[in-house]
């Protein structure tokens, strides 16, 4: 699905705050991965989701998409919104307030098309009626109210929703339930769960949460420093446990992850 080469990134290469925040990452998602990413704050988690969604410019490297292994490295984030979803902490960044929920869906609807016309009809609410009661909050019947009235756990339960009906090749979720209390939070990881495993989704999930990083998905990834330390899948994976992960990382770093946020969770 994602192949990825020799991927450096360096910001504010050759001044005195040079940072190297990926070093040499090799990486292949295959389809229908679910994988787990968690590392310290400033391993490099977020910033290779920014080089793989074209946030930010790589400085070497090369980055493949799907089975014909198309060249993506150069391509804009626009471009690669097309096949690549992805959803925030913020549970306000993945849908537009201001906006109905019925436009909100609509728009979902026409990603990847030359057009945006909107060209709402009685069978096409239908169709977002259904959608919507599989988050069994209601929300089917509140298509004409504006996104902005909604809950945190709502809008993003809904933009977990839209990500999926639009069908990307990838779907990166950067701690989308960090922002969340433990009831909604737990809600939208079985939802993420649900939808995985019934759309056969290819999904990288950054979290902080150790518990889910051992509970979700078939394989796991541990970041330090803008490396991958490891990669762990299958059944290996399915045996970790919490004291297994700070093992593997004190036996590698030669260092402790205690005080650490993912220490903590």
């Amino acid at each position: 699905m994602i192949s990825i080469q020799n991927l450096n990134v360096i910001f504010n290469r050759g001044t005195p705050d040079e940072n190297h925040a990926l070093k040499d990452i090799n990486l292949t998602i295959n389809k229908g991965d679910f994988i787990t990413v968690i590392g310290s704050n400033g391993a490099g988690k977020s910033t290779l989701y920014n080089a793989i969604a074209g946030t930010i410019p790589v400085s070497s490297g090369r980055i493949f998409l799907d089975e014909e292994n198309r060249e993506i490295t150069f391509d804009k984030e626009y471009q690669r919104a097309k096949y690549i979803g992805r959803i925030f902490q913020n549970p306000l960044l993945g849908t537009a307030g201001k906006m109905s929920l019925e436009d909100n869906m609509m728009i979902c609807s026409k990603k990847g098309w030359k057009s945006l016309s909107i060209n709402l009809n009685k069978k096409k609410r239908e169709y977002f009626r259904e959608q919507l009661k599989v988050l069994d909050m209601g929300l089917e019947k509140r298509l004409q109210d504006n996104v902005n009235q909604f809950s945190g756990g709502q809008r993003q339960a809904l933009t977990l929703l839209m990500s999926v009906m639009s069908k990307p090749s990838l779907l990166l979720l950067d701690e989308h339930t960090a922002a969340l209390d433990p009831t909604n939070a737990a809600i939208i990881m079985e939802l993420t769960r649900k939808f995985a495993k019934e759309y056969n989704l290819t999904v990288m999930m950054i979290t902080h949460n150790m518990q889910h990083a051992l509970e979700y998905g078939n394989r796991l990834l541990m970041m330090d420093s803008g490396k991958i330390l490891f990669d762990i899948s299958g059944e290996e994976k399915q045996k970790l446990t919490m004291d297994d992960l700070v093992e593997k990382f004190r036996s590698i770093k030669n260092k402790f992850l205690e005080n650490d946020q993912m220490r903590l969770q």
